[in-house]
């Protein structure tokens, strides 16, 4: 079943369309670092986006941290993704795994990841093999790494600001000064700039472009090859920060200057491209990415412009560090919601079927959105992805089977309603409230089972042998409880 297109997506398609019509069969015009406006340009529009250079960054932690990336892939741990745009299924050219905070999650494109564990704190994760632990390690370290760089960059911004200095450059080699670039910047006490570098998660990518040749062309400004095409990240705290480690596995690591007939970006290194949303005036920006820099979209950039990545020939890595937007998206959350619908339980028989507490409108309906939370937003995304996790950890198994005995639970709480509704003595009028009560959750239910189990057979298409292992709730069409 086609899933309906969300007013925000239906609205970004509408504005694409327009800008294609309007541009027909002209390029827009963008820069690159051998353009003599390009810094000018960088400084007046784009002056929240801040790059580091490799050689400011220690080298001990490029080592560990290249190493790691390619432990990574060595033990299989990076998977493209199968996820969802306006309706259709598509598979994400980049492979990727999600390190963080135990129990956090990731939305993108209408896919959840789970996070592999980097060993916080109290935390009690068990690694498949001790490389992978030593490569969650360096994650770690690279992620307060870059909170700190992070902080700096915005406690110098701010700084700036105050000053009302004129701007510098913001491409910060070995030999310039550690100065960040002016902003409208509002001023930020220290806490709130530490909140806004607290990155929880860290989403790794990879891709070889020798591999994946039918990747999309830019279409607006006639970039080249795209890895990932132009977006805003999704589901981060308003104003967060973005911190990217990049590392081009081998090839050239400088452009070429030596070709007269080069024009824009050189196609064999790997560029990260910038645009203002929906400007048509305003160049963008291809700003070439060698083995080792990071670059950070500070405050609102991330909101206000959009950003892709530009192929290169090499295989590419990255680290991208994020302060995910996690109210609902943990797994403290998802147990205490649960926990709330089995509230409304009273008792339970040997045979399963339980009798509820109350029958109030407010309960049932409650108990059956939590219902649809649980199977769609967790259970359904997690086995959906097969076996992926336990190429690292078994950390999420125990926690799924809570959640599925829960989710159990609540199809036996249904059941109880439906028997309700059938027996004999209870008023029309009562019996009408509880079923308009939990009508459009059920509905929902349907439809969305009917829509998983079309992807699941959709995702067979692509490989059957990657999701073979997939656990057997991924699979599941109807609810026993629903004739």
């Amino acid at each position: 079943m086609k899933r309906t297109p969300t007013a925000e997506e239906r609205e970004r398609e509408a504005k694409k369309l327009r800008l294609l019509e309007e541009l027909e069969d002209t390029w827009l015009p963008y820069l690159t670092p051998k353009d003599d406006e390009f810094y000018q340009q960088w400084q007046l529009k784009y002056p929240k986006l801040i790059l580091r250079e490799a050689a400011s960054v220690p080298e001990l932690l490029h080592k560990e941290v290249q190493q790691a990336f390619l432990t990574l892939h060595k033990h299989g741990c990076l998977f493209r993704d199968l996820v969802r745009i306006q309706g259709k299924d598509l598979l994400t050219p980049v492979s990727r795994i999600l390190i963080g905070n135990p129990g956090c999650t990731y939305k993108y494109l209408n896919t959840r990841l789970f996070t592999v564990p980097w060993p916080v704190k109290g935390s009690d994760a068990k690694y498949n093999e001790a490389e992978i632990a030593a490569a969650c390690q360096t994650f770690l370290k690279l992620n307060s790494y870059l909170q700190v760089e992070t902080i700096q960059a915005l406690e110098e911004l701010a700084a700036k600001e105050k000053a009302n200095i004129d701007a510098v450059p913001v491409c910060i080699g070995p030999d310039f000064p550690r100065v960040g670039m002016g902003s409208s910047f509002d001023g930020h006490d220290e806490i709130d700039m530490k909140n806004r570098a607290a990155y929880n998660v860290t989403l790794l990518n990879f891709m070889d472009p020798q591999k994946m040749p039918y990747l999309k062309e830019e279409p607006y400004f006639g970039m080249g090859k795209m890895a990932v095409s132009w977006h805003h990240d999704e589901n981060l705290v308003d104003r967060s920060a973005v911190a990217v480690y990049s590392y081009s596995c081998e090839g050239p690591e400088e452009e070429s200057e030596d070709d007269p007939q080069l024009e824009g970006r050189d196609p064999d290194i790997w560029h990260v491209g910038f645009k203002i949303s929906w400007d048509i005036e305003t160049p963008g920006l291809a700003i070439p990415l060698h083995q080792g820099d990071c670059y950070f979209m500070l405050d609102d950039l991330n909101a206000t412009h959009q950003h892709c990545v530009l192929a290169g020939l090499p295989p590419r890595f990255s680290s991208t560090h994020r302060v995910a937007e996690c109210s609902t998206g943990t797994l403290e959350y998802i147990l205490q919601r649960c926990q709330v619908a089995l509230q409304n339980v009273r008792e339970e028989a040997d045979n399963g079927e339980i009798s509820l507490k109350s029958l109030e409108s407010v309960v049932l309906k409650q108990g059956e959105e939590i219902h649809n939370e649980v199977e769609f937003e967790w259970l359904r995304q997690f086995w959906f992805q097969g076996s992926r996790y336990k190429k690292c950890t078994d950390w999420w198994c125990q926690p799924m089977s809570q959640l599925e005995e829960m989710w159990r639970k609540m199809e036996w709480l249904t059941s109880a309603v439906l028997r309700e509704v059938r027996r004999e003595g209870v008023p029309m009028e009562q019996k009408n409230e509880m079923l308009t009560s939990i009508l459009a959750s059920i509905t929902t239910r349907q439809n969305l089972r009917r829509e998983w189990h079309a992807r699941k057979m959709y995702q067979f298409t692509f490989s059957s042998t990657v999701f073979k292992t997939a656990h057997p709730f991924s699979c599941l069409t109807w609810s026993s409880a629903i004739k």
